[in-house]
């Protein structure tokens, strides 16, 4: 099978790229095939930069791999955190706004309309709501994609995980529904921040008192805010967070399990392996060998 660069489907991305005088988006593309493609994005956009309106030009899901940042298009508007699905419909306008941090990475997937077709996998069909939160189904997914951030894979990976994250994508936004968020902007600003924070260092304990004394809420509010924001709680959420760096870990580096256990912030192995499996479906030594 040969995996080239599209260059067609290179400009449609640069074109659509977010600029200003202090961020800007780079594109860099990773693989492409017959009506699929995939970019490494890297947005350096912050607070002082204007959201631009811009336009899908195909099928296009961003897995987000660090940061956060407000997708807004026809179909709402939601906080895009590390480990949630960005949705896109062909010719379908949106914005992407960073009022409330600098930078944001993914890798970003796209697909003509005929390869959908062909596919059969979201046959003329279009997507309903503008992201999947980050959920326990899309973890391996996540991790993968992670992985094609390298340079010594096998060409047939990148063709696989195109047609993954199309299908995880189109099978389960049928169990989400589209909402309008009511959040006040110095609440999502708040919980914008912790969730940075969050992304630094998983490894902290993160409780909810602490957690919601960061962002100056009380821990009633601070729940709620955060699971109108991500879709998970804060609890979830954290795990995640620590699962997902532990899954790089194990695929990048010979650090023992126990080591990368205790460095993701699991207080011990037996507890970590139980969550890992759960996760992933699969243990820390069987996830690392395959």
């Amino acid at each position: 099978m040969k995996i080239a660069v599209d260059n067609a489907s290179l400009q449609n991305c640069q074109a659509h790229t977010l600029t200003s005088e202090c961020g800007s988006q780079k594109p860099r593309s990773l693989a492409a095939g017959d009506g699929w493609s995939i970019y490494d994005v890297v947005c350096s956009a912050g607070p002082k930069d204007r959201a631009f309106e811009e336009q899908h030009s195909q099928i296009s899901i961003a897995v987000v791999l660090s940061g956060t940042f407000q997708y807004r298009t026809s179909t709402g508007c939601e906080l895009m955190t590390p480990g949630s699905f960005l949705l896109g419909n062909p010719h379908e306008s949106f914005e992407c706004g960073h009022e409330h941090g600098t930078g944001d990475r993914c890798i970003s997937f796209h697909y003509s309309e005929d390869f959908s077709e062909r596919s059969e996998i979201a046959p003329k069909q279009q997507f309903r709501i503008p992201r999947i939160p980050a959920l326990r189904a899309l973890s391996p997914l996540v991790a993968k994609a992670t992985m094609l951030l390298r340079n010594d894979l096998d060409c047939n990976l990148f063709q696989e995980i195109a047609f993954q994250v199309l299908d995880h994508a189109t099978q389960l936004q049928h169990g989400l529904s589209s909402r309008k968020c009511t959040l006040h902007a110095s609440s999502l600003a708040r919980v914008t921040r912790v969730l940075r924070a969050i992304e630094a260092h998983p490894e902290e304990p993160h409780g909810l008192t602490e957690l919601a004394a960061s962002a100056r809420l009380s821990p009633y509010h601070f729940l709620r805010c955060f699971q109108d924001l991500t879709g998970t709680t804060p609890r979830q959420y954290v795990l995640r967070t620590r699962l997902r760096r532990a899954a790089m870990l194990l695929k990048q580096e010979p650090t023992r399990i126990i080591e990368i256990a205790l460095g993701c912030g699991f207080g011990d192995v037996s507890n970590f392996n139980h969550a890992f499996r759960a996760e992933f479906g699969k243990s820390p030594r069987l996830y690392r060998r395959s």
